[in-house]
């Protein structure tokens, strides 16, 4: 079965849906969440993509982002892979949205209207090795230097988002 994104104009309103890789060989913008894990000492949890994904495979990024489906909430899709990625449950806020444009590996483009959330949670994940390679919690000042040093070892709208996250944390957690 082949999957679908919501296309959304630049307000996020709904466009329509198409199949997930031909929005992304199209670099169509396409609605989309990311998920930031955070536990009670404050480090992140990031994972590394499993190697087989379709893109960015090996890079480390958020705990989990994905599409929502057709009719579902951005917060509902990011409790529901959450629970495919990462194998957990835990309360997600809202933190806030961006757009943004990125080329990838294999002829794809991420365009993308990122609605982004913000959760807590002390215990090792037990990850789907489908779709996870490894996982760490890291404090974010290790986690912000080695993106300075080693971009290229991360998403790109990982290194797009981290910064305006922790900031969202700081002032709320």
């Amino acid at each position: 079965m082949s999957e679908h994104v919501v296309l959304v104009d630049d307000n996020d309103q709904p466009l329509g849906t198409m199949e997930k890789m031909e929005a992304h060989e199209k670099a169509l913008l396409h609605r989309a969440f990311s998920v930031f894990i955070f536990n009670q000492k404050g480090e992140m949890l990031i994972h590394q993509r499993a190697h087989h994904k379709y893109h960015s495979g090996g890079l480390w990024t958020n705990a989990c982002c994905s599409h929502p489906r057709e009719n579902e909430t951005p917060l509902e899709a990011a409790k529901r892979r959450l629970v495919e990625e990462m194998g957990f449950v835990c309360d997600l806020e809202k933190a806030f949205e961006f757009k943004y444009k990125s080329k990838l590996d294999n002829n794809l483009t991420e365009h993308e209207y990122d609605h982004v959330f913000v959760g807590t949670y002390d215990d090792v994940p037990p990850f789907n090795t489908d779709e996870v390679a490894d996982f760490k919690y890291i404090a974010v000042d290790k986690l912000l230097k080695d993106i300075e040093q080693n971009p290229t070892n991360y998403t790109e709208w990982f290194k797009i988002a981290v910064n305006k996250v922790i900031e969202f944390k700081n002032k709320t957690f």
